[in-house]
């Protein structure tokens, strides 16, 4: 069927939407009608590196409406509204124990470009367009393996909520679900875009004693502190990791924190979140940080303190994703206040808005009338 997506052609270049065709879903697949999907980093610096082989149609964090099923599916319908998360096999040994983000072919499904089969879904005439996520949701419609589709009540205003298929996902699953921090500790988070405010709401909803936020964007912070922050530390001026380390040291009690949470990818705050740990503390990295340099010794070994990367929060989507809902129906998880909307002919203006910090979490207005 034809459809228009925002195709990636080159990298460094615009996204053009454009015509393009989509075929029909195979067995275990679905075919989506998209209301809206969030815009993550992931799908920036697709644009800008080789993360998936171009010419390809981006986008992972949709939400919408089936519109088909394949013959093999039986856990849904046509009308259900579903958000959509990452690509797994459902067949490895990580899979199999609950962990689909470790996937054994987490990266061939949604970085290579094919789908579990190893086919392609879209096309421009001759020209295979790649798939990205298992998904490629900056489109009117998208196929996706009956997984990576989560049923939601169809009473919710889907466009709000493709962004828990992966950043607000990543950000308070590593809270919730990997650090489960106890009400008496204290949780340091370095950035503060959507996977960063997403961990400072969910260190709140843990009653968390100390929630200390840096970042080097005032309005940034005073907004973290309208979510949870406790604290707030600008590292605007700050010139090295110690210097960073020690400034969240001052706000604390002097021995550091137990947990850091680093969403950045710049390696020296990558090291700063390590630097600031307490004795038997723990850091976790969810950012592509590059190169990370320490002195083991005395940055690890001595306290006893523990780096960790974290990938999706190790959650399982279909669990995870609906406990998120409740807690944003609450008033707990109040993810609205981060987010700016689109229509897909201004996509571009979104990924530049996101890249220079004026919008924390672009949301691409796929159904205009939705």
């Amino acid at each position: 069927m034809k459809i228009a997506a925002a195709v990636a052609h080159d990298f460094n270049q615009p996204l053009k939407v454009e015509e393009a065709e989509l075929d029909q879903p195979k067995n275990d697949e679905v075919m989506v009608k998209l209301v809206a999907t969030g815009m993550c980093h992931a799908d920036i610096i697709a644009t800008q590196f080789q993360m998936t082989p171009l010419p390809a149609v981006l986008g992972h964090e949709g939400a919408g409406i089936i519109e088909q099923v394949g013959t093999g599916v039986t856990n849904l319908k046509v009308g259900d509204h579903v958000i959509l998360t990452v690509a797994s096999c459902g067949e490895c040994d990580q899979c199999l124990a609950g962990h689909p983000a470790e996937c054994r072919r987490v990266n061939e499904l949604n970085f290579g470009g094919y789908y579990q089969d190893g086919t392609k879904r879209l096309h421009q005439g001759d020209q295979e367009l790649g798939n990205y996520f298992g998904q490629s949701s900056f489109a009117t419609h998208a196929i996706v393996n009956k997984r990576s589709a989560i049923k939601v009540d169809p009473d919710l205003d889907l466009k709000w909520y493709g962004p828990l298929g992966c950043g607000l996902n990543t950000g308070a699953s590593a809270i919730l679900n990997v650090f489960q921090p106890d009400i008496g500790d204290s949780v340091a988070v370095f950035g503060t875009g959507a996977v960063g405010l997403a961990a400072i709401m969910a260190a709140k909803m843990r009653n968390v004693q100390q929630i200390i936020a840096v970042d080097i964007h005032d309005n940034r912070l005073e907004l973290a502190k309208s979510l949870g922050a406790t604290t707030v530390v600008n590292s605007r001026d700050l010139k090295s990791a110690d210097e960073i380390a020690e400034a969240v040291k001052q706000v604390t009690n002097g021995y550091g924190v137990k947990y850091t949470l680093d969403t950045t990818a710049v390696s020296m705050v990558s090291l700063a979140a390590v630097k600031s740990l307490d004795i038997m503390g723990t850091a976790g990295l969810v950012g592509a940080t590059q190169e990370l340099k320490m002195n083991f010794t005395a940055d690890m070994l001595a306290d006893n303190r523990r780096l960790m990367a974290i990938t999706q929060g190790d959650s399982i989507p279909q669990l995870f994703l609906p406990q998120l809902i409740e807690a944003h129906k609450k008033g707990q998880f109040p993810f609205e206040k981060l987010v700016k909307f689109y229509s897909l002919a201004d996509i571009n203006q979104a990924m530049a808005e996101s890249l220079d910090g004026s919008v924390i979490k672009p949301i691409i207005m796929i159904d205009e009338n939705a």
